[in-house]
């Protein structure tokens, strides 16, 4: 962190990493090939091939029938007796929820698809968890708040404009399709935003952070457009 974000680096402290155990940050073999490869993409500004989608499918995508697994080289392990969510910054109520917190708040189900960045979309999910509102809600943002930052146990951070927070579909997802999330995708709480490729909806989330200015997150800073929608396909910057 640098630069401007030097401004929030109280509100970013936190342990990364999983309850269990202390994030290596050391590269390991398949994250530094699939860090490599995404920073190849932006510096290529490379573009799928164009092919015959439906009218639920944005440009550039292939429908899979399974849901592939990417992450950085770590899926942290979060007990859920020892997980927590907070939601900081330009906020009138900070909030810290455990889990039977989270369980108890107002349950949401959405039906939406996966459109990733590398290409591929994945349809007819149904999400269960908190929606965003709820949670904007009960912290209840200060009115001069335009952007939301999130940070995951595994280092990883992305950003969003509230605009697309507070989107209707947004959620806090538990479950996916009546099945708990698994570990490898981010459980037990992940951020499902539909409207953006699902860079943007963080596995593994830990702090939700409310800004008045934008910051970067991890694969922003690195050549990805900061916004993300997949039907304009805003990949890189």
């Amino acid at each position: 962190m640098s630069g401007d974000d030097d401004r929030y680096a109280e509100l970013f402290a936190g342990q990364p990493g999983s309850i269990l155990g202390q994030f290596n940050d050391q590269p390991d073999v398949k994250r530094a090939g699939f860090v490599d490869a995404k920073k190849k993409a932006v510096d290529e500004k490379r573009q799928p091939p164009r092919r015959a989608r439906g009218p639920r499918v944005p440009p550039g995508q292939e429908v899979v029938d399974k849901w592939p697994v990417l992450d950085l080289g770590h899926q942290p392990l979060i007990p859920l007796n020892q997980w927590t969510l907070d939601i900081k910054g330009a906020v009138e109520k900070p909030l810290s929820l455990d889990w039977q917190a989270f369980k108890a708040l107002p349950q949401a189900n959405i039906d939406a698809d996966i459109h990733c960045v590398t290409a591929w979309s994945l349809l007819d999910n149904t999400w269960e968890g908190v929606s965003a509102r709820q949670i904007i809600a009960m912290t209840r943002p200060r009115e001069d708040v335009k952007h939301v930052i999130f940070h995951s146990h595994d280092g990883y951070r992305t950003n969003v404009t509230l605009e697309r927070f507070q989107a209707e579909n947004a959620l806090l997802a538990h479950t996916r399709n009546g099945e708990q999330i698994s570990r490898e995708h981010g459980g037990p709480v992940r951020v499902v935003i539909p409207s953006l490729y699902f860079w943007k909806s963080a596995k593994w989330i830990r702090q939700i952070t409310f800004l008045e200015k934008d910051v970067k997150g991890y694969w922003e800073a690195l050549g990805y457009h900061n916004e993300g929608d997949p039907w304009r396909e805003e990949r890189y910057a």
